[in-house]
């Protein structure tokens, strides 16, 4: 524009004069350049974001809320699928054995006439003879958790039976009792199959069958397996068990038994 202010005059096409400053050199413009290139990235950027906002946005908040709800809920299946216990079998309907060939608390007799509580988020008093079929494995005290538990749980889940953990309280020496604490915790070593826990506060099972508190050796430090079949009868009490295709051969009689 002209700088005495005056208007300016028209052009042969009837437009106005304007007076335009070329520099000498353009690196006078370089800042000009780099602060346009800068706002057209920005703009290039928030047209982005509102596309791919755009369809969560239309309805608010809800839409990532029920997205997350549903994320959430999908990984809590999966992990419980693949960690979580196995659900146990039901008990059998099958008859207790009129005639064992022993007598209650032996091998070839029926499990001894007495209670437990099958402990679970509360205490279910459970008759020892429905305890059937499966192996119980009776813990002595300061029971440290073994292989074999998790072996079992899961040779007794692939062949529908049950295991029951349950822990002999009679003191041996200055050890205490393991307690369910403990208990709980070992049954949840095994990922295959779902070990039952039982309070046995009279110790009838340990009394009949695990050995004597402060027995030396991997027979008193051990766990006592108690195989019990379909009918009640107690086919064998192995000590100090240990994994591997004799023990698997055990727990598959029972299912055939």
């Amino acid at each position: 524009m002209r700088p005495d202010g005056g208007d300016p005059e028209p052009d042969d096409y009837g437009l106005p004069r304007v007076d335009v400053v070329v520099p000498d050199d353009a690196r006078e413009l370089e800042r000009d350049v780099v602060a346009y290139r800068r706002e057209e990235r920005r703009r290039r950027r928030r047209a982005r974001t509102r596309r791919l906002a755009g369809p969560l946005t239309r309805f608010g908040v809800a839409i990532p809320i029920i997205a997350g709800a549903l994320l959430v809920a999908l990984l809590s299946g999966v992990l419980m699928t693949a960690f979580g216990p196995r659900p146990a079998p039901r008990p059998t309907g099958a008859q207790l054995a009129p005639r064992p060939s022993a007598s209650p608390g032996r091998v070839g007799g029926l499990l001894p006439d007495g209670k437990v509580d099958l402990v679970t988020g509360d205490r279910t008093p459970a008759r020892l003879r429905d305890l059937r079929p499966g192996v119980i494995g009776i813990v002595p005290p300061a029971y440290r958790c073994e292989n074999v538990v998790a072996e079992l749980a899961g040779r007794t889940q692939q062949y529908k039976l049950n295991f029951w953990l349950v822990a002999d309280p009679r003191p041996a020496g200055g050890k205490k009792p393991t307690s369910l604490k403990d208990l709980k915790a070992c049954a949840g070593t095994a990922h295959n199959g779902a070990p039952l826990i039982l309070e046995d506060r009279g110790g009838v099972l340990a009394g009949a069958y695990a050995p004597a508190p402060g027995t030396p050796g991997p027979t008193g430090t051990g766990l006592t397996a108690v195989f019990v079949e379909p009918d009640g009868v107690v086919t064998e009490v192995a000590r100090g068990p240990q994994p591997g295709p004799e023990l698997t051969g055990r727990v598959e009689s029972l299912r055939s038994g």
